[in-house]
């Protein structure tokens, strides 16, 4: 059995043709997934894959990603000459990956690790710079958030910090930012309002760190200055959180 749907595709010609396509589930980021699951022969694979291929560039995807178990290593041959390269393995699979956008290859190198950042720029105004996302976890949510990202290999945190910012634009009132239901129920989100509320209204230096979970369920650590750290006030009233 193969891992396989049917898919109809407007070939060149414009003509229209019912062709066998590898699975796959399409990511946040524009781009598709497929997990092989079922033993296949390498020549079919080949065949399915370069159709597979003609369909998503139709469909101006960004990028495919290939997962191999250990066991249908006879794929890894069609795969790369497709043009697919690795990009990490496990002790129990290989991922390959391809991009076919026909812009520059923006996809993250495999890492032991990320360092991810957030920005909070704030105006004379009490006015504190959003963003809204058009792809990833928060695409479609109406959640206003700071800007974020990571930092790439070799570069300074504060440099990638200024990055994230030229790319933003967007601003409202820091105490709706620090109000958002998202920011309230989300443990990270809500302190991290709570240390950029306590920068903006006193001195604020150094890092400490706060174990915190993450919305799925994971530990994670965030570190700040907690000598400085109280609840905050701004024009006598306490905000709470």
């Amino acid at each position: 059995m193969s891992t396989s749907i049917e898919k109809e595709m407007v070939l060149p010609e414009n003509e229209v043709e019912n062709i066998e396509l590898l699975s796959s589930i399409e990511d946040a980021y524009g781009g598709v997934t497929v997990e092989m699951k079922e033993p296949m022969d390498s020549k079919l694979f080949a065949s399915m894959l370069g159709s597979s291929l003609s369909y998503w560039i139709q469909q101006k995807k960004r990028a495919v990603w290939i997962k191999l178990p250990i066991e249908f290593s006879n794929l890894v041959q069609p795969a790369v000459k497709e043009g697919f390269r690795y990009h990490h393995a496990e002790s129990d699979y290989l991922m390959l990956v391809k991009w076919i956008l026909e812009t520059s290859d923006t996809l993250p190198a495999n890492a032991s690790h990320r360092v991810g950042i957030g920005a909070f720029v704030m105006n004379d105004k009490g006015e504190v710079l959003v963003v809204q996302e058009r792809n990833g976890r928060f695409k479609g949510t109406n959640v206003w958030k700071l800007p974020t990202g990571t930092v790439d290999e070799g570069e300074d945190i504060w440099k990638a910090a200024v990055r994230e910012v030229k790319e933003e634009t967007g601003w409202m009132r820091v105490e709706d930012y620090a109000a958002q239901p998202f920011n309230q129920k989300n443990e990270i989100f809500k302190n991290m309002a709570r240390i950029c509320l306590t920068k903006s209204e006193k001195d604020y230096t150094g890092f400490s760190t706060m174990s915190s979970t993450t919305s799925s369920g994971k530990r994670t650590y965030m570190y700040f200055n907690n000598k400085d750290f109280e609840p905050s006030h701004r024009d006598g009233a306490r905000i709470m959180f």
